[in-house]
């Protein structure tokens, strides 16, 4: 009934976990999720939780935070991009949060990396995975400045938890991407966020968890898990007057239509 659209089941919080997860999510009527690879390092077992499970599928990508880790090429990111049930490219983007003293100049790496992801992206027909975290303005200028975006049919992808304004929101929309929103959304203090998400369209929308981080209301403080993902699709549901039941299934048929649908 629900899909998480971006969790870390890989991670150390989740992983020896994944048997008592998996049963919490069939409980939850959670049906489905994908694994986010966020280095080269753990893209293995990234990939090998997909191919184990059925209702699982992965990215192939590194994360914009990471600096001491393999650093992505683009004939590895189209080597791995190409494997079984990887159905997406990320998480890539930006994030300037985390400066440490560094200047705009500085993050030129960061740049660079984004676009190799881009790239890699387009030449497999295959959705980006964004993180953006202030650095919304860079994140779409080089989606435009290499030439092709969500529109255009070539390379699309989603926003994954979404936290900019409207005036971002509407540019991500215009580009053809989805915005996809965490338990954030839930917070006591994100009203101008659930302002910003009653703009999005029912066709536009994913939910996830990010797991394990961000436990929606009422598990805020405890470990993220995909099962919690339906109370992101309930404060959803409430912000667009729809049922619970129509936000399963809109934002299930959009992972399918963006990630799965011609997928191996």
């Amino acid at each position: 009934m629900f899909t998480d659209s971006h969790c870390h089941l890989t991670f150390p919080e989740l992983l020896p976990q994944l048997t008592a997860i998996r049963a919490a999510m069939q409980e939850a009527q959670v049906s489905r999720a994908l694994c986010i690879s966020t280095t080269l390092e753990d893209f293995p077992a990234v990939h090998a939780l997909a191919m184990q499970h059925d209702n699982f599928w992965a990215t192939a990508g590194v994360h914009p935070d990471y600096e001491d880790v393999q650093e992505p090429t683009l004939a590895k990111l189209l080597e791995i991009g190409s494997l079984p049930r990887v159905v997406g490219i990320g998480e890539t983007g930006l994030d300037y949060y985390r400066l440490n003293g560094r200047s705009w100049h500085d993050m030129h790496w960061q740049r660079e990396r984004f676009r190799v992801h881009i790239r890699a992206a387009r030449q497999l027909a295959k959705p980006l995975v964004i993180h953006t975290r202030q650095a919304a303005e860079d994140t779409l200028a080089l989606l435009l400045d290499e030439g092709k975006n969500g529109s255009s049919g070539c390379v699309g992808g989603v926003f994954h938890c979404f936290t900019e304004d409207a005036t971002v929101a509407r540019q991500v929309l215009d580009m053809g991407f989805y915005i996809s929103f965490s338990g954030i959304l839930t917070f006591k203090n994100a009203t101008a966020m659930r302002e910003v998400a009653a703009l999005v369209p029912l066709d536009r929308l994913l939910i996830e968890t990010d797991s394990p981080y961000l436990a929606p209301m009422p598990h805020r403080g405890k470990t993220n898990n995909p099962s919690y993902v339906p109370w992101v699709a309930k404060q959803l549901a409430d912000i667009k007057a729809v049922s619970l039941e129509r936000m399963a299934q809109c934002t299930s048929e959009n992972f399918t239509q963006l990630f799965v649908a011609g997928a191996d």
